[in-house]
């Protein structure tokens, strides 16, 4: 598994996407995905890219528990470095 402290945004969200989908913890069959999450998540790219265009506009939750323009940028600039 990566070291999700040194792991972009669009990866960690790739993997999960991927390990949603294939471990049994989930809606998968196999009691352990981590191997296939690891040679797989690229494939979930374009679905992390579009979950953190979703998210990018704080909603009234997020916005009241912080700084909605600081997020707003912080996920923008993730999308950047992917794409």
């Amino acid at each position: 598994m990566a070291d999700t402290a040194n792991t972009n945004l669009v990866e960690r969200i790739a993997r999960v996407l991927c390990a949603a989908e294939h471990s049994k913890n989930a809606e998968g069959s196999e009691p352990s995905a981590g191997e296939h999450v690891n040679q797989h998540w690229p494939k979930h790219r374009n679905q992390a890219l579009a979950v953190l265009h979703a998210i990018r506009e704080a909603d009234d939750a997020a916005a009241s528990a912080g700084d909605a323009e600081v997020w707003q940028r912080m996920v923008e600039a993730s999308i950047k470095q992917a794409e």
